[in-house]
């Protein structure tokens, strides 16, 4: 046995990170890359084999016991992350045993790439209201989408700040289990804030580009926790 790190449970986050599944856009582009410039791609919905991969993964979580772990559920606030995010988290009286679900909280700061492409464009907050009643979006400040921009991609280093910016606020969170559902070139970001702490090989495998609902589950731990330091 190679057990090289012990840490305290009250210092240590459960975090699961899950892709959506696979959307529209994702299928076009595999048939021509440019295809994500159209605007008919416009905060591109799950396709019909999304949802059969969504409804496969919640029987998953639901089996293996994650769903009444998880207590809390960040969602990128687009159409195919907030569809993925209730079809495997919420109740939608799948569970008719089940009084409850985990909040579920849509959040700016994980949404995908910002600019250019329309996919990634969100619609306004009372649109997705109507169609998502049970997802929380009181941290969203901005009626309009006023973070995509139609001539300027995000960098990838803007992205890595954002994924810094997220493992911050989701640190002083109180909860100790969580899901996040993402994107791909996101979650990776999210990622690796922390890659420098794993072994190459584990850091590769840990960083490697996610499949359409896969979900990857990982602890981070804040290894300051009973020494004199008081930063994370």
């Amino acid at each position: 046995m190679d057990a090289r790190f012990l840490y305290p449970l009250e210092s240590c986050k459960i975090i699961h990170l899950l892709r959506h599944g696979q959307a529209l856009h994702n299928v076009e582009a595999e048939k021509d890359r440019n295809a994500l410039l159209s605007p008919h791609l416009f905060d591109a919905p799950l396709t019909d084999h999304g949802h059969q991969q969504v409804e496969k993964l919640r029987e998953r979580v639901v089996s293996s016991g994650l769903l009444k772990r998880v207590e809390l559920v960040v969602t990128s606030p687009l159409l195919r992350t907030m569809q993925t995010a209730v079809g495997v988290f919420g109740n939608e009286d799948k569970q008719p045993n089940m009084t409850s679900s985990p909040t579920i909280l849509a959040l700016e700061v994980a949404r995908d790439r910002n600019g250019v492409r329309p996919p990634d464009m969100r619609r306004n907050v009372s649109e997705y209201q109507t169609l998502f009643p049970n997802i929380d979006f009181s941290q969203i400040e901005s009626e309009e989408d006023n973070l995509w921009r139609p001539d300027v991609r995000e960098s990838e280093e803007e992205i890595l700040a954002r994924g810094l910016e997220f493992m911050k606020w989701l640190w002083k969170r109180p909860e100790k289990e969580v899901a996040v559902v993402s994107h791909g070139i996101v979650l990776q970001h999210m990622l690796y804030v922390f890659a420098n702490d794993c072994e190459e090989s584990i850091r590769h495998e840990l960083c490697k580009r996610f499949a359409n609902c896969e979900i990857r589950t990982v602890v981070i731990v804040d290894k300051g926790l009973g020494t004199s330091s008081t930063d994370n």
